[in-house]
């Protein structure tokens, strides 16, 4: 029985650092496929799409481990919330690392043509996307309740920045045709952007789920209107 446990405890743990391992790769996936098109590097750019593998396969992975764990292992009732929670999360985490190589496509097709303006807000919109990424999953790895709710407070900040800049692409698409294609391409690159702080809300709003044992999507949104 010991030596089951300490059997189990182990698979735990090598879950919970797989799942910090792949949100790393996430992460740094959106941090360098932003480097890429502020620096103009199509060979980063090049790279990134290969790595976007190694996502893959954590993906993989983490599966086979929390299939293993409910099958084998009869988790109690906060570990199984737990196991069960990392199927859905890792799911967000390679729709990340998907996002990360969209942008990585984009920045590939902007990198043709010169710049359309200075980027300042694109960065400071994937800085904050990233900052829930790993927020959120923090959170969720210690199980820490106050981090998920700032987690989701911090996604109106992203639609917000969000709007701006499509504003302000708006406006240079308006002042000369010949601007629209690569506007067109930013406005996609800030929607990946936004749509990655949304996966990051998903995974705080899971956190919620595991910790309360209920379903607190779209309710806290609600509440802090």
């Amino acid at each position: 029985m010991e030596h089951t446990s300490k059997t189990y405890e182990h698979e735990l743990h090598d879950l919970r650092e797989k799942l910090l391992l792949m949100g790393g790769k996430a992460e740094g996936m959106i941090s360098q496929s932003m480097r890429a098109l502020v620096m103009s590097d199509a060979n980063l750019a090049k790279k990134l799409i290969e790595e976007d593998k190694q996502i893959n396969q954590l993906e993989k992975e983490i599966d086979q481990l929390c299939f293993n764990l409910l099958a084998l292992r009869q988790p109690t009732a906060s570990d199984l919330r737990f196991i069960v929670m990392s199927l859905k999360v890792v799911t967000d985490l390679e729709r990340m690392g998907d996002l990360g190589v969209n942008i990585v496509e984009r920045s590939l097709e902007l990198l043709q043509e010169p710049p359309l303006k200075p980027y300042i807000h694109l960065p400071i919109l994937s800085n904050m996307a990233q900052k829930m990424m790993k927020e959120a999953l923090d959170a969720f790895v210690t199980r820490n309740e106050e981090l998920a709710r700032n987690v989701i407070a911090e996604d109106d900040g992203v639609d917000d920045l969000t709007q701006k800049i499509f504003d302000e692409l708006v406006v240079l698409m308006k002042e000369d045709s010949k601007n629209i294609s690569r506007a067109v391409r930013l406005t996609f690159v800030a929607k990946y952007l936004e749509r990655i702080a949304d996966h990051a809300t998903n995974v705080a709003e899971m956190v919620l789920f595991m910790l309360k044992g209920e379903d607190v999507r779209h309710q806290y949104a609600m509440q802090q209107r």
